[in-house]
Formats: structure tokens, C-alpha cells, sequence
């Protein structure tokens, strides 16, 4: 009887014992679970790519518009909306984005405009980049214009202030 008892003794210790917690850094690592919401829009005719993504996202607000067009190679051509593009000779086009976000996480901004024409060793001439990561609790407002045939200087990109 004796033997009994210490044996349904031993067994209560092991199931208990066998129903502990996890480990903390592997909840922290299951609430997270890789959040992210990426948004990549690429013109390949006018040659601009932009690219807004929010990981390790705790908080996100997000309100993006981004608007791109492509015109024919000829003066008679629509654009994305059917009106007329009256564009010379030759592919026109852009990209234009709007960005008001706030956030609590790691943000990354990137845009990129080459010269779709010109081809060297299968690589296009670079005419303007910019990259931006962020990581913290802040407010984006942002504007981006790239447009084909475009000189440097021509670009705009504006910061507003965050409140």
C-alpha cells in the first residue's frame, strides 16, 4: 500500500512539473509574428518604383494613394484614366505618391528613377534614389513626384513636420 502511494505521489510530481510555462522570449516572439504590410509599385515604361513597408508593426495607420501612367509613343495616346496624354513622341509617363501614416514599428520609404532607354550591359542609367528607414513611434506625411524625361531637380519629395 505504501508503494502504491509513493508511486501516485511520484506521478502527480511529474505531471506537474511537466506543465510548466514557455519561455518568455517565445510568447514575445508568437504575439509578434512577423507583421509587415509592404506595397511596391513599379512603371517599368517610365521607369520609377516606389516602395513603402512597415514591419514589427505594434500600431499602423495607413492611408497611401498612388497614382501612375504610362503614355504611347505617339501625340494621340490615353492615359491610365482614357483622357489624352498630348505627349510628344516618345514614352512619357510618372508616378506620384501619397503617403500619411502613423506608426508604432520600423518603417522603410524607398523610390528610384532610371532612364528606361538607356541600356548598358542590360543595366538602365540610375537617375535618382532615395531610401529611408525609420524605427519608433512617429507620423509620416510625404509626397513623391517622378516623371519621365525629368531633370534632377525636377523630383519632389517633401517631408511635412510631425505634430
Amino acid at each position: 500500500m505504501c508503494k502504491l502511494i509513493c508511486l501516485m505521489i511520484t506521478a502527480m510530481i511529474l505531471i506537474c512539473g511537466a506543465q510548466g510555462e514557455m519561455p518568455l522570449s517565445f510568447a514575445g516572439a508568437m504575439n509578434n509574428a512577423g507583421q509587415k504590410d509592404i506595397l511596391t509599385v513599379k512603371n517599368y515604361d517610365t521607369g520609377a518604383s516606389f516602395t513603402e513597408s512597415y514591419t514589427d508593426i505594434e500600431h499602423l495607420e495607413r492611408n497611401t494613394q498612388v497614382n501612375t501612367r504610362s503614355y504611347g509613343t505617339d501625340s494621340s495616346a490615353s492615359d491610365a484614366n482614357g483622357a489624352d496624354a498630348g505627349s510628344p513622341a516618345g514614352g512619357a509617363g510618372g508616378l506620384e505618391a501619397s503617403i500619411n501614416s502613423n506608426v508604432i514599428g520600423k518603417a522603410h520609404i524607398a523610390w528610384q528613377s532610371f532612364d528606361p532607354s538607356v541600356s548598358s550591359k542590360g543595366r538602365h542609367q540610375l537617375i535618382g534614389r532615395s531610401v529611408e528607414d525609420l524605427t519608433g513611434v512617429f507620423s509620416i506625411e510625404k509626397f513623391i513626384q517622378l516623371w519621365s524625361g525629368s531633370r534632377p531637380g525636377e523630383i519632389s519629395v517633401d517631408w511635412l513636420p510631425c505634430s
